[in-house]
């Protein structure tokens, strides 16, 4: 007779656990925005236009895009562009065209992707995020936003964590919230250029995949309801 109570108590504790289970999910499901789209842009600050830096960009807005079909992502490719830094009073550049992308209200988040010069930013894209001054006041548009980096180096420890963290902290005076991914791209991607080609390096890539995929789960988390 005990054995029976045990059994079906067990029986009981399992229905249980799995209606709770069907639950969560479900509610989760609820949680998420439906309806309008959010849209990641993916901003490439090499110097050198449509090249590795570029490429691993785009290869974490398709992880992005592939997440959910309410991503919407684009690439700015800074390449071959005119952008000074921070002034008083703003040049007009090209950067000009960029600024009302960035202001875009289903703006959900941004990745990153800089070579790693001297184990640091690109002076581009130092200069890039100087210039989204505009964008902290009189509001802060970027705020509660995910940020994810990708960063491209000559060599596996060839600065691109240090690129990251560099890019992380400045996009911390946003108020954004720098997003990694999983194994083993916690911090960003860091991915290894070798004769200015990508394509062999799968670890890397994978680590920008992950942090794409992640900024847009996050994006999609954080988004108005109702979005």
């Amino acid at each position: 007779m005990k054995m029976k109570e045990n059994v079906t108590r067990r029986n009981f504790l399992a229905t249980a656990g799995a209606a709770a289970l069907a639950t969560g999910l479900a509610q989760g499901a609820e949680e998420a925005p439906k309806g309008k789209t959010v849209k990641i842009i993916g901003v490439a600050c090499s110097p050198r236009k449509g090249m590795t830096t570029a490429k691993a960009v785009q290869a974490a807005l398709d992880a992005a895009k592939g997440a959910d079909p309410r991503i919407e992502v684009e690439l700015i490719d800074l390449g071959g562009l005119s952008i000074a830094g921070y002034s008083p009073k703003p040049p007009q550049d090209d950067f000009t065209a960029i600024l009302p992308k960035l202001q875009d209200p289903a703006l959900g988040g941004l990745i990153i992707g800089s070579p790693a010069y001297f184990r640091g930013m690109s002076s581009l894209c130092k200069a890039f995020i100087e210039r989204c001054a505009p964008l902290r006041d009189p509001k802060m548009l970027l705020a509660n936003k995910p940020v994810g980096v990708v960063a491209v180096g000559a060599f596996r420890n060839g600065g691109q964590e240090m690129t990251i963290e560099q890019i992380q902290a400045a996009m911390l005076c946003f108020g954004m919230i720098a997003v990694g991914g999983n194994a083993p791209a916690f911090q960003g991607a860091t991915v290894v250029s070798t004769k200015d080609d990508i394509s062999a390096d799968e670890l890397g890539l994978d680590t920008a995949k992950k942090v794409g995929a992640h900024v847009a789960e996050v994006a999609l988390r954080l988004a108005p309801k109702g979005a």
